[in-house]
């Protein structure tokens, strides 16, 4: 995993990562959650309708949590700035979020004898997996985190997606209708974070141009990923 070589890697050079990092989950947002959700939700009207309140409900949970998170030392790391470790834990939460109801959409579509779908789809969140779980990984590295210590937390993160598939296969009837809410309310939550937390990061420093370069190529990149092999 490329997070295990990033560890003496300057500020200069991690920033601009971060924005990569920022533009994978962009991109992901847009097209593994909010374009499924209108999809699942029936198009349209109803469907939008549907997208639009997930994503409202979303990003308020997540203001939520960013107000009441626990600002303690269980959850800080190396780094001495406990602020910036904080909005890590909170994106590290998002992150987890938006992988349940990937996972459900897997699940769902094997459970509905839709295999082939399924599969298809499990191939293409499975290769999505890997700038995500470097999304995660890399802004803890950032802050002092071991390698190991930042690549456990991605992997822990992306723990719930399996979860997701195996009662979308169990559950099919109850998880398929409430699948279109589920992935607009991940949507809410990642673009919360990312908006608040991620990109402002990326700006405050001399390379911030290139971090806003690194942005538009990691969208791109996770752009190509989702609609080619999704």
């Amino acid at each position: 995993m490329p997070i295990f070589f990033t560890k003496n890697i300057s500020r200069q050079i991690m920033d601009p990562l971060l924005g990569f990092a920022a533009g994978v989950m962009l991109a992901a947002t847009s097209f593994s959650l909010i374009v499924p959700a209108i999809e699942y939700g029936g198009g349209g009207i109803k469907g939008t309708t549907i997208c639009l309140i997930g994503i409202l409900v979303g990003g308020l949970f997540l203001d939520v949590v960013d107000k009441f998170f626990p600002d303690t030392n269980l959850l800080m790391g190396p780094s001495q700035n406990h602020n910036s470790i904080r909005k890590l834990w909170l994106f590290a939460l998002a992150i987890t979020v938006h992988n349940f109801p990937e996972g459900l959409a897997v699940g769902v579509g094997f459970g509905s004898g839709e295999i082939s779908n399924g599969l298809s789809i499990a191939i293409a969140i499975g290769l999505q997996n890997i700038p995500e779980g470097l999304a995660v990984a890399l802004p803890f590295v950032r802050e002092g985190f071991s390698p190991w210590h930042a690549f456990l937390i991605a992997l822990v993160s992306g723990l719930v997606e399996p979860i997701g598939g195996l009662l979308g296969v169990g559950l099919v009837n109850i998880a398929r209708p409430i699948l279109p809410f589920g992935l607009a309310f991940a949507a809410g939550a990642m673009l919360f974070v990312i908006s608040k937390e991620i990109i402002p990061e990326t700006q405050k420093e001399a390379t911030s141009r290139i971090a806003t370069h690194a942005i538009l190529i990691g969208f791109v990149i996770m752009m190509f990923l989702d609609n080619v092999l999704g």
